[in-house]
């Protein structure tokens, strides 16, 4: 029972995350590029932040729950000697992938965005835009099988 209540959860929060930056990427940054108007960017994040963060938390959470599952011995999903563990550890890459970007987001860029600045906050969307894809890609792989 504790498994599903996991897989549900950790999909809640992947759909949160992944659909907002989605309709992010898709809607909101290319008005904002188009009109050089930073603030619809404010806008969205104002809205999405809390939310959208706490979904990366449960996410997280609910993921190692899941890896603890799969592997008791927590170091053995380490060993990539599975497709299982492959992809957890590609997650896991991904998720400091998407942290390390959004670290340099909110403390260099965000603070200071401007109409001059906003292609480098654009590529950081279109970045952690594309990892939140690929954790759903990988997701999907672990509960199908793998994919290769």
């Amino acid at each position: 029972m504790l498994f599903k209540i996991l897989v549900v959860l950790h999909t809640l929060g992947a759909t949160v995350w992944v659909g907002g930056h989605l309709v992010l990427a898709v809607t909101v940054l290319p008005k904002a590029l188009q009109n050089r108007d930073p603030d619809l960017i404010h806008q969205f994040e104002e809205h999405f932040e809390n939310f959208g963060l706490t979904s990366l938390l449960v996410q997280v959470i609910t993921g190692l729950g899941l890896t603890w599952i799969y592997f008791p011995y927590f170091h053995h999903f380490l060993d990539f000697d599975s497709y299982l563990s492959t992809y957890i550890g590609i997650k896991l890459l991904l998720l400091l992938g998407t942290i390390a970007l959004a670290i340099h987001a909110r403390f260099f860029i965000i603070p200071n965005l401007t109409k001059e600045t906003l292609n480098s906050l654009a590529y950081h969307i279109i970045g952690v835009t594309t990892l939140a894809v690929l954790f759903v890609i990988l997701g999907a792989g672990i509960r199908l099988g793998g994919f290769f």
